[in-house]
């Protein structure tokens, strides 16, 4: 892919709106169910940019914002009681929000540089997600950048398929695209 990715950290007043409005799209309802009013989506937002466990951020192409960004750490949030953590593992989840770039081959590169930049924590040795196991694509996806499919776990609001990333798994994996990109 020759467009620049980046990352920026949401902001609440910035980005609630456009958040809002992509939790109401057909493609995101069936995995996020955040499809709720404005109001109560303010108040979630709020209180998970107020959870020091874990960043939001948008995922942005050429500069526009077009996903949706949750890396947290596993210690503290629900899937700690999935499986015997390290402290220093993390986690992922994410959608891609703007119609417009849907199908365009943009989800693994923006997975391979969020999972990146998540490793440049020198202590962290795996990255996790947990998609919901109806989300044929994003599993296909996660797999694509080195993920692999440890089970199928229930948590509260989905039946989910944990998956692992080991730093060693994608630095092998990826790492005429990392020497590429230094260059």
């Amino acid at each position: 892919m020759n467009k620049a990715i980046s990352f920026a950290k949401v902001e609440y007043e910035r980005d609630v709106h456009r958040l809002h409005r992509w939790m109401q799209e057909e493609h995101v309802i069936p995995f996020w169910n955040l499809n709720i009013p404005l109001d109560e989506y303010k108040e979630h937002l709020q209180k998970f940019l107020g959870d020091r466990h874990q960043t939001l951020y948008l995922g942005c192409i050429e500069g526009v914002p077009m996903s949706y960004w949750e890396a947290y750490w596993v210690k503290g949030d629900v899937i700690e009681y999935y499986y015997s953590y390290d402290p220093f593992d993390q986690g992922i989840h994410l959608l891609i929000g703007e119609k417009a770039f849907l199908g365009k081959g943009y989800a693994l590169p923006l997975l391979r540089a969020m999972v990146r930049f998540q490793f440049l924590t020198l202590q962290t040795e795996k990255v996790i997600a947990e998609p919901d196991i109806r989300n044929e694509k994003m599993i296909h996806v996660f797999k694509k950048c080195g993920f692999e499919p440890v089970k199928p776990i229930e948590l509260p609001d989905k039946t989910g398929l944990l998956m692992f990333c080991h730093r060693e798994t994608f630095e092998r994996k990826w790492q005429h695209v990392i020497d590429t990109q230094k260059a």
